[in-house]
């Protein structure tokens, strides 16, 4: 609950009373490692701060999961496309490692949004920096090669990258586990 707070703070000179009501309204949820926090065609009904873990968004396929995206503690997570259009979400959130998550409910953001002084300044520079990650993400695949996107992901979070099984990396900077295997050994 600190993080969230904090990360708030860092964002916006937001009121106690305006953080109170806020934190009043999420829930933590758990999760353990390797389940599904949104499936493939349901309704993202969430936004979510990841307080503790890794998530990573994925499409399943029939030899493989096609992952394309990660998500780490102290950001935001959701299926934010089907959040805001509230239709069914595209793809998988599933955590990689036990994960914990502070959610709030779509009606709820909306009352935040309606009863609070900063609410609609936090969830702009929210979305703000979702839109962002995601054109980062989209100019890396179509500029980047694969070494350089494996390298720009350790830099993002070196201390995590670990905790990230080798065939969700090598999905996401679109190559096989074995291709992999040779970047890592030329970098060391």
């Amino acid at each position: 609950m600190i993080n969230i707070k904090n990360y708030f703070k860092t964002l916006v000179d937001i009121s106690d009373e305006d953080s109170d009501l806020f934190i009043s309204k999420l829930n933590r949820k758990e999760f353990s490692k390797k389940s599904v926090i949104l499936e493939i065609g349901k309704q993202e009904n969430f936004l979510s701060f990841i307080e503790e873990g890794i998530v990573r968004f994925n499409i399943p396929k029939e030899d493989y999961d096609f992952t394309f995206g990660f998500a780490f503690s102290g950001s935001f997570v959701s299926s934010y496309d089907s959040f805001l259009s509230r239709q069914p979400s595209g793809y998988n959130i599933e955590a990689i490692t036990d994960s914990i998550l502070w959610q709030i409910s779509h009606d709820d953001l909306h009352f935040i949004y309606d009863n609070t002084t900063v609410g609609e300044k936090i969830g702009r520079l929210i979305a703000e920096d979702l839109y962002v990650k995601k054109m980062k993400r989209e100019l890396s695949l179509l500029q980047d090669n694969a070494q350089k996107k494996y390298e720009d992901l350790v830099k993002q979070q070196p201390q995590l990258i670990q905790n990230i099984p080798l065939k969700y990396i090598a999905s996401y900077i679109g190559i096989r586990p074995q291709s992999l295997s040779r970047i890592r050994k030329q970098i060391k």
